[in-house]
């Protein structure tokens, strides 16, 4: 297993939490196979072994978003071993996964967001600027999590007003930045110079610790939750992610075309980015309710 997950974490650039959540569900699915059928392991397994794992997922009542996401990393996992050859039959061509409510993504009002960016004083320090960069990365470009630890010093254009993104699957995209968001960037790059000058330790990374070191997830997650918290009482929107869903709907309710908001976020099809045309609803629910001679 440890090639799979090699390839994941280097080829894919699976971010931290995935790979987690994926060595637990092949681990569950090894323990079942001895425990049930007594096989060596997932190489021995067949497609009925696989429906046998689901089904008693299912009577355990999990979330079936739960239930889906171990499908997904099987279907990840024997897509490798097949590649690899290691099988030479894929067993999960025959498994389909339950069908799932869609969620629909939280967001933040525009009006709470923007006033917590535009009136908050943050401290003058190198820890103050950073902190303020890194909620203004993740709402004024719609970057994910691990995109944002991934960007390198060289990422940033600074004439061009752009970064350069790597996402899943190891894609570069390039994201334009706004004129506060460049201000931003050079306050904090004003601070990360007289704090470690040119030191090889933060040349790379972008973001850094106190201590010169790159950013890890956890400490994005505690600075985002710290801030959110000032304007939600909502857990569900207090992380990362909330802004990347914040920025995409703020953009479709101010008219953006949906393409660009899919290259902007980086999905492979137009079908993830349309989740968010539900968001606008009351928007247009409103628009119609002024403007239709009948309504």
């Amino acid at each position: 297993m440890k090639l799979f997950f090699d390839f994941l974490r280097f080829e894919r650039r699976y971010s931290p939490h995935t790979l987690l959540s994926y060595q637990t569900d092949l681990r569950q699915f090894d323990e079942y196979l001895r425990a049930t059928y007594e096989l060596d392991g997932p190489t021995q397994a067949n497609h009925t072994h696989i429906r046998g794992w689901v089904v008693e997922l299912m009577q355990q009542e999990l979330d079936p978003r739960t239930v889906k996401r171990k499908i997904a990393c099987l279907r990840s996992y024997y897509k490798f071993l097949l590649q690899t050859g290691v099988v030479v039959q894929n067993p999960m061509l025959r498994i389909k996964a339950p069908k799932t409510a869609k969620k629909l993504p939280d967001f933040i009002p525009e009006e709470a967001l923007n006033g917590l960016l535009n009136s908050f004083a943050f401290a003058p320090t190198l820890a103050g600027a950073r902190d303020q960069l890194i909620l203004e990365l993740l709402y004024g470009t719609g970057i994910r999590l691990a995109e944002l630890i991934g960007i390198q010093q060289a990422d940033i254009s600074g004439p061009a007003r752009t970064v350069r993104v790597t996402g899943k699957g190891n894609k570069q995209r390039i994201v334009p930045l706004n004129l506060t968001l460049v201000s931003v960037l050079e306050k904090y790059l004003t601070y990360k110079q007289q704090e470690f000058g040119g030191s090889d330790n933060v040349r790379g990374a972008l973001l850094v610790t106190d201590k010169g070191e790159p950013l890890y997830e956890k400490f994005v997650y505690r600075t985002v939750k710290h801030y959110l918290g000032q304007i939600t009482t909502a857990s569900s929107q207090q992380h990362p992610h909330v802004l990347r869903h914040s920025f995409a709907t703020h953009l479709l309710s101010k008219g953006a075309d949906l393409n660009a908001i899919k290259e902007l976020l980086g999905h492979a099809n137009l079908a993830a980015t349309q989740v968010y045309t539900h968001l606008s609803i009351d928007k247009l629910k409103a628009v119609f309710e002024q403007a239709h001679p009948k309504a």
